[in-house]
C-alpha cells in the first residue's frame, strides 16, 4: 500500500556540480579613431574622450559608469556596432541579462550574427533554455565558446549523451586554462547518467585531482550502488577542499564550511542509504543551520530530512517543506528530484490530514506525468484513510486500463484492497490477470493459499496446472519447474485427489527413480485406481535388508538429544553373564517395589470411612450450615482505648470502696496520713503547654519507592 512511506518516499540525490560559462566578450580597449575622433558629442565632449572613458572603466570594472559614456556615444550614432557590442557586454557583466537581450533584439539587423554567443548566454542565464538551444543551433559557425555553452544547455535539458559527446570533443581538441573545468563538467555528466539513467560507469581517464572531480565521482558511484566507495571519495573531496581553501588568507572558516556543505549533505545521503539515519539526520541539520545560498542544496537536504521523519515529527517536516518552495529551485534540480519532492509534499499533506491539499498536489503530479503510478497510489491511500475503498478500486481500475504498461503495481494494490473487503475471489482474479507475475512461485503460493481458504480446490489446482505448463515450455526440468510439480502433487494428495496426482508423481519418479518417497506416494495413488499397476510398481521398492540402517542403538539412546530411554530387562543366566576385563560379574538390579500410600494419623481400621469424604463439605448430605457464633462486643467510638461496657467500672468516683484521692473537709491530717500509708498516692502529670490539648499518635512513615508503605 502507498501508506507505507518506505515504498513511496525517495531520497533526492545531490545535483552534480557544473561551472557556469563566462562571457568571452570584453569591453573594447582600443580608442576609436577616424571620423569619430574629431566629432563632438551633444554635451560638448568629444567622442574620442568618451571612448577613453569607456576604456578606463572597462579596465577598472566600473561597467555602470561605462554604460553612461556608451549611452552618450550611441546618442550621436545609434547604429554604432562597436558601441552596441560594448553596451551588451557591460549589461552582462552587471548581471542585467534582460537589458542586454533587449539591446540585441532591438538592433538585430545591425548586429547580425556577431552577438550569437552573447544572446544565447543571456537566454541561458534567464532560464530560457529552449530558446538558447535554438540560438546556438542557428549560428553560422560553431566556435569553442558556443560549444561550451551548448554543453551547458544540453545538461540542463538532461540530454546527457549529446552533452557527453560535446565535452569529450572539447577536451580532445582544445588546450587552455579551462581544461580542468571541462573535465569537471564531463564528470558531472557521467554522474548524472549513472544516477538518473542507471547507465554503467565508463572509465574516461578523469583524474581526482580536485575536490569537484572527487565529488562528481562519488555521485557516479552512488548511482551504481557502491556506497562505501562513494563515502570514501567524499572524505577525499572534503580533505582536498580544506587544503585548497586554506591557502587563501581571505577565506574564513565560515566560508570553508559553506563550501563543504554540499559534500556534507551528500555524506548524509550515503549514511541514510546505509541505514545510519541518526548520523544522517544530525549532519543534515548542520547543513540547514549554515543557511547556504544554494537553494537547490537546501531543498534536497530538507526533503531528505522529511523522508527520515516519515509520519513522525510532522511539525518539523512542515517547517522543512517550506525550504523546498524557494524561488529558483526548479532551475537547480533535475526533473526526477523535483518529482520526488512533490510526491513527498503530497504524502506529508496526507499524514497531516490535509485531504484537499493532498488531492490537489497528487492531481497536479498526475497531469504532469499521466503514466506515473505514484500520484494515483497517493490518491488511493487518501481515499482509504477516508474509508472509501470502492472509489479507490475504481480509480485503480481506470488507471490500469489507460496505462497497461504500469498496471502491475496498480493491480497488486487493487488485490490488497479486495482482501481488505474480504472479496478473496475477486482478489485472485486480479492477481491472475497480471501476466508479469502470475507464474512466479510466490504468486502461485499466494493464489493457492487464497483458493484453499475459499475451499475452491479446483481453482488452486488450475493455478498449479498453468504454472507447470508455463515452465514446461519455457524452462523444462529447472528447479522451479520440479518444485511446482512436487507441490502440486502434495496438494492433490492432501485433498484426496490421488488420481489427478498420478501424472505429477510419475513425472517426478521418472526423473529420479531412486526417490523412494515419491515411489511410495505413486503406489498409494495407484492403489485406488489400478491395483495391478500398484503391484508392478511395488517391485521397484527396495528390500528390507537394503532399507536397514547401520545404527548403534545404545549410542543413540545415550546421546545428548535423547529424552526417553526404554530399557528391557533380559533374563541373564550365570553362564551368559557378560564380563569385561578388570571387572567382576555385573549385578542385575532388582525392580523397585512400589511404596504403600501413607494413612492419616487419626486412621482407625475399625471405623468405616465416610463414603462422602471426597465431596466438598457443602455438598454432603449431613451438612447443616455454619452455626452462628456469639456476637462480639461492640467497640465504642470514644477516645482511643476506651470501651463502652467498662467505662462505668473504671470510673473510680463511682466505686464505693475506693479511698478519696484528696482530704475531705473536716477530716484530720492524721487520718489522711494513715490512709496514705495503705493507698498509693495519685501520679503527678507534667503541666501541659499553653494551648495544647492532646497529642495524637504519629502516623506511619511512608517508605521510599513507588507508592509502597
Amino acid at each position: 500500500m502507498p501508506e507505507n512511506p518506505d515504498r513511496i518516499h525517495k531520497h533526492a540525490g545531490q545535483t552534480c556540480k557544473l561551472y557556469r560559462i563566462r562571457p568571452s566578450a570584453e569591453v573594447s580597449t582600443t580608442t576609436r579613431t577616424g571620423a569619430h575622433s574629431a566629432k563632438m558629442a551633444s554635451g560638448g565632449v568629444s567622442v574620442a574622450s568618451l571612448w577613453t572613458e569607456v576604456n578606463r572603466c572597462g579596465q577598472n570594472g566600473d561597467f555602470t559608469r561605462a554604460l553612461k559614456a556608451l549611452s552618450k556615444i550611441l546618442h550621436e550614432n545609434r547604429e554604432d556596432v562597436t558601441a552596441l557590442q560594448c553596451k551588451i557586454v557591460c549589461h552582462v557583466q552587471n548581471g542585467s541579462f534582460k537589458e542586454a537581450l533587449n539591446v540585441m533584439n532591438t538592433h538585430s539587423k545591425v548586429l547580425g550574427s556577431d552577438v550569437v554567443f552573447e544572446k544565447a548566454y543571456c537566454e541561458y542565464r534567464l532560464n530560457r533554455v529552449e530558446s538558447a538551444l535554438k540560438t546556438i543551433e542557428s549560428a553560422p559557425e560553431q566556435t569553442d565558446k558556443l560549444k561550451e555553452l551548448y554543453g551547458q544547455v544540453l545538461y540542463r535539458l538532461e540530454r546527457y549523451n549529446e552533452c557527453k559527446s560535446v565535452y569529450t570533443d572539447l577536451i580532445r581538441n582544445s588546450q587552455d586554462e579551462y581544461e580542468e573545468e571541462r573535465k569537471t563538467n564531463l564528470a558531472a555528466v557521467v554522474a548524472a547518467m549513472s544516477q538518473w539513467e542507471k547507465a554503467p560507469l565508463e572509465d574516461l581517464g578523469l583524474p581526482d585531482s580536485t575536490y569537484e572531480l572527487c565529488y562528481n565521482t562519488s555521485c557516479a558511484l552512488i548511482g551504481q550502488g557502491q556506497l562505501t566507495e562513494a563515502f570514501n571519495k567524499l572524505r577525499q573531496a572534503e580533505e582536498l577542499c580544506r587544503l585548497s581553501l586554506a591557502d587563501d588568507s581571505d577565506v574564513t572558516e565560515e566560508d570553508i564550511e559553506s563550501e563543504l556543505a554540499v559534500i556534507h549533505s551528500q555524506m548524509a545521503y550515503v549514511m541514510q542509504l546505509q541505514g545510519r539515519t541518526d548520523e544522517a539526520l544530525q549532519l543534515y541539520n548542520q547543513v540547514i543551520k549554515l543557511k547556504p545560498s544554494d537553494v537547490g542544496l537546501l531543498a534536497v537536504t530538507a526533503n531528505n530530512i522529511i523522508t527520515i521523519n516519515k509520519d513522525q515529527n510532522v511539525f518539523d517536516s512542515k517547517k522543512k517543506v517550506k525550504l523546498t518552495n524557494a524561488e529558483g529551485v526548479e532551475y537547480k534540480l533535475a526533473k526526477k528530484q523535483l518529482q520526488t519532492i512533490d510526491l513527498n509534499k503530497a504524502l506529508l499533506a496526507m499524514y497531516t490530514n490535509q485531504a484537499d491539499q493532498c488531492r490537489k498536489l497528487s492531481s497536479s503530479l498526475q497531469s504532469q506525468n499521466p503514466g506515473h503510478p505514484r500520484p494515483v497510489l497517493i490518491q488511493v491511500a487518501q481515499l482509504c484513510r477516508e474509508k472509501q475503498h470502492s472509489r479507490a478500486i475504481e480509480l485503480l481500475q481506470q488507471f490500469s486500463e489507460q496505462h497497461p504498461e504500469s498496471a502491475s503495481g496498480i493491480k497488486l494494490t487493487m488485490a490488497q484492497l479486495y482482501l481488505i473487503q474480504a472479496h478473496v475471489t475477486k482478489a485472485c482474479d486480479v492477481l491472475r490477470s497480471i501476466e508479469e507475475f502470475k507464474h512466479k512461485p510466490g504468486m502461485v503460493s499466494a493464489l493457492v493459499t487464497m483458493y484453499s481458504h475459499e475451499e475452491d480446490i479446483d481453482g488452486a489446482i488450475d493455478v498449479f496446472k498453468q504454472a507447470i505448463e508455463h515452465y514446461q515450455s519455457e524452462q523444462p526440468g529447472s528447479a522451479t519447474h520440479l518444485a511446482l510439480v512436487r507441490e502440486a502433487a502434495n496438494f492433490k494428495l492432501k485433498y484426496g485427489r490421488k488420481k489427478e496426482a498420478i501424472s505429477d508423481l510419475e513425472q517426478l519418479w521418472k526423473r529420479n527413480t531412486k526417490d523412494v518417497h515419491t515411489l511410495a506416494q505413486l503406489i498409494s495413488a495407484y492403489s485406488l485406481v489400478d491395483t495391478n499397476k500398484a503391484k508392478s510398481l511395488s517391485k521397484h521398492l527396495p528390500s528390507a535388508d537394503t532399507m536397514s540402517f547401520n545404527v548403534d542403538v545404545d549410542e543413540l539412546e545415550n546421546s545428548h538429544g535423547a529424552t526417553y530411554v526404554r530399557k528391557k530387562a533380559a533374563k541373564v543366566t550365570g553362564e551368559n553373564l557378560p564380563k569385561e576385563q578388570g571387572q567382576g560379574e555385573i549385578e542385575i538390579k532388582k525392580k523397585k517395589k512400589k511404596k504403600k500410600g501413607k494413612l492419616p494419623k487419626n486412621y482407625d481400621s475399625k471405623v468405616t470411612p465416610d463414603p462422602e469424604r471426597w465431596l466438598p463439605m457443602k455438598e454432603r448430605t449431613y451438612y447443616r450450615g455454619k452455626k452462628k457464633g456469639k456476637k462480639k462486643e461492640q467497640i465504642g467510638k470514644g477516645t482511643q482505648g476506651a470501651t463502652a461496657g467498662a467505662s462505668s467500672e473504671l470510673d473510680a468516683s463511682k466505686t464505693a470502696s475506693s479511698p478519696p484521692t484528696s482530704p475531705r473537709p473536716g477530716s484530720a491530717s492524721g487520718s489522711s496520713a494513715a490512709a496514705g500509708s495503705s493507698v498509693a498516692p495519685p501520679r503527678q502529670q507534667k503541666p501541659a503547654s499553653s494551648g495544647a490539648t492532646r497529642k495524637k499518635a504519629p502516623a506511619k512513615k511512608k517508605k521510599g519507592g513507588k507508592g509502597g508503605w
